[in-house]
């Protein structure tokens, strides 16, 4: 009696040769509010399309994460190209946008890696990268470069220091009044020591009240500008070397702004919005932030299994004890700076005219 040949399972179908293969016939992926040169976007945008010979389509990169959310409401039901399938938003926008319904869950492979403090349990909305506030000087105006937030109270600064937007709506300016307030005896639960600082600083005449950009720290009028580290060193790079200028994480009061990524509810390209998020939190994708300064999310698993090249490695800047506060304490901060910053500091901080 002969036995019967072993049967041969079938080889299981490659998930991510499918996702590819869905996106790939869908041929677009429309993204918003992605300027090139933050956190080397342009070269992420390239190499996906290089890689998957899928389209983008870049609605308004200058936009903010505000312009976002409204752009995913005014196109719920439009399919055309002013309907984003993805977004970049800042931690905060994660979470209402998951309660109002304007985004779905994907977990993308590596979802493991992504610290618990940085996602949403379900997978509504996931860290990205972040920065860490930090001093960037034009060393030409002054040569003698702030190491900590209690150096700028120093005589020496005055009329020198600026802050990257006005604390009443600018969530940069509003997370640097948070920072100053870890490192001057305040602490996740309570910025008000960040109010009391920025009033010395007001006081002392070394807090100029314009928004520092890059062009004001290269003509000097405002020689130190409190910014994002990603946006610091790569201002450095764009003046080459004219002014000089370097960029300092303060000693105290590291504190990190993280940005999410989420797939809109009604995204017309679904699976290539899936495909973007594979490429994005996959090494490759990962290390391309990097190369624009930004702290990938999944940093910490990739320097523990050393895939981090190590001319990238030695470019960043060491960030150790840099906080990241949930969003009970970001909304709680926010209420009070921007209910108290008249009062308390006084400062009208404007646009340059």
């Amino acid at each position: 009696m002969t036995e019967a040949p072993a049967a041969t399972e079938a080889p299981a179908a490659d998930p991510m040769a499918e996702l590819v293969a869905a996106a790939q016939a869908e041929g677009t992926l429309t993204t918003i509010a992605l300027p090139h040169d933050w956190c080397n976007y342009g070269e992420a945008i390239e190499t996906f399309k290089a890689k998957y010979g899928i389209e983008v389509n870049e609605l308004n990169p200058d936009a903010g994460s505000g312009d976002e959310i409204e752009a995913i409401k005014a196109n719920k039901d439009n399919t055309g190209p002013q309907a984003p399938d993805v977004i970049d938003v800042g931690f905060a926008f994660g979470e209402s946008s998951k309660a109002e319904g304007l985004i779905q869950p994907y977990k993308v492979s590596t979802w493991d890696s992504i610290p618990a403090e940085a996602k949403d349990a379900d997978g509504y909305w996931y860290g990205d990268y972040y920065g860490v506030l930090s001093f960037l000087v034009n060393t030409d105006v002054q040569p003698d470069v702030p190491q900590d937030w209690a150096d700028l109270l120093d005589p020496k600064y005055n009329g020198q220091v600026a802050l990257s937007g006005d604390p009443r709506t600018s969530n940069q300016a509003i997370q640097t009044v948070y920072a100053a307030a870890l490192a001057n005896g305040g602490s996740l639960d309570d910025a008000q020591a960040g109010l009391d600082f920025f009033a010395q600083m007001n006081t002392a005449g070394n807090l100029v009240p314009l928004i520092a950009n890059n062009g004001l720290v290269a003509t000097g009028e405002t020689a130190v500008r409190i910014t994002w580290d990603y946006n610091a060193l790569a201002a450095v790079d764009s003046f080459e070397g004219n002014p000089k200028a370097e960029v300092v994480v303060p000693a105290t009061g590291r504190f990190a702004g993280v940005y999410v990524q989420a797939i809109s509810a009604y995204a017309p390209h679904p699976n290539a919005a899936k495909l973007w998020m594979e490429f994005l939190y996959s090494d490759e994708g990962q290390i391309i932030w990097m190369k624009g300064y930004c702290h990938p999310i999944r940093e910490g698993d990739m320097r523990e299994r050393g895939v981090i090249p190590a001319d990238l490695l030695a470019k960043l800047p060491d960030v150790t004890g840099a906080v990241f506060p949930s969003l009970a304490q970001l909304n709680a901060a926010k209420d009070l700076i921007v209910a108290n910053w008249d009062s308390a500091v006084g400062a009208d901080v404007q646009a340059a005219p």
